[in-house]
């Protein structure tokens, strides 16, 4: 199943709405590195609201396309982790290491349009 990916101003947003395979998971990873550059963007939102369970590959999947997102020159953001989801990542000893997380998708802009004003606030200050 092809997660869709919306661009929204400089930031991309993928909505998983139903658990996804192993593959789904790498053609996800795939498709938001190559958008990141293809559309320059400053930011990606990975909302897992819908999703009721994550393996350790979806996890492990997640942090490294935040790694690879980062590499990029772009801020990754996960939003909507269930209750349930947490608890279990937590019971299972699943870790979302460097990935920052935020409530929902209102949150996920707000962190990234922080993080983008951090970014713009150290540029200028090199650039004195």
């Amino acid at each position: 199943m092809e997660v869709p990916i919306l661009k929204q101003g400089p930031y991309l947003i993928a909505s998983i709405q139903s658990a996804l395979s192993d593959e789904d998971l790498v053609q996800l990873r795939d498709a938001l590195v190559a958008q990141v550059g293809k559309l320059r963007s400053r930011g990606v939102i990975v909302d897992v609201t819908a999703l009721d369970v994550m393996d350790s590959f979806a996890t492990r999947t997640l942090r490294d396309i935040a790694h690879m997102i980062r590499l990029r020159g772009a801020e990754m953001v996960i939003v909507g982790i269930q209750p349930e989801v947490a608890f279990a990542l937590v019971r299972l000893g699943l870790k979302l290491e460097g990935v920052a997380t935020a409530l929902d998708l209102e949150e996920g802009i707000l962190y990234l349009n922080r993080k983008m004003a951090e970014a713009g606030k150290g540029m200028k200050q090199r650039g004195r």
